[in-house]
């Protein structure tokens, strides 16, 4: 799995299927995923942009993950989602996520 972060490095780390992409970036410390809430659903913190070729993959938020994202600090782009929403599953491998730049 790899994060981007706006105009800087890629940061490339591996993870198993019992995590999510929250849980992932939160071990490995990248930069940008704040993850407030702990994984709950509850904030926006750890808004990502799917890149093409994943975001079938990873399929649309759920209604309440919809509203959240309407609340995030960045623009809201066709891929984006709540890394806490996204299970890493095998289909998953490869997984490319870009970090807004504004996530506090």
């Amino acid at each position: 799995m790899t994060f981007v972060q706006d105009g800087g490095p890629e940061l490339t780390v591996d993870a198993t299927t019992e995590d999510s992409v929250m849980s992932v970036a939160v071990r490995h410390g990248v930069p940008g995923i704040v993850a407030e809430c702990g994984g709950n659903q509850s904030c926006a913190t750890c808004h990502v942009w799917v890149r093409d070729g994943y975001t079938e993959r990873v399929g649309p938020p759920g209604d309440m993950e919809d509203d959240l994202l309407d609340l995030a600090v960045a623009d809201r782009r066709a891929g984006s989602r709540l890394a806490c929403q996204i299970p890493v599953t095998p289909e998953l491998d490869g997984l490319t996520v870009d970090i807004p730049p504004e996530q506090p």
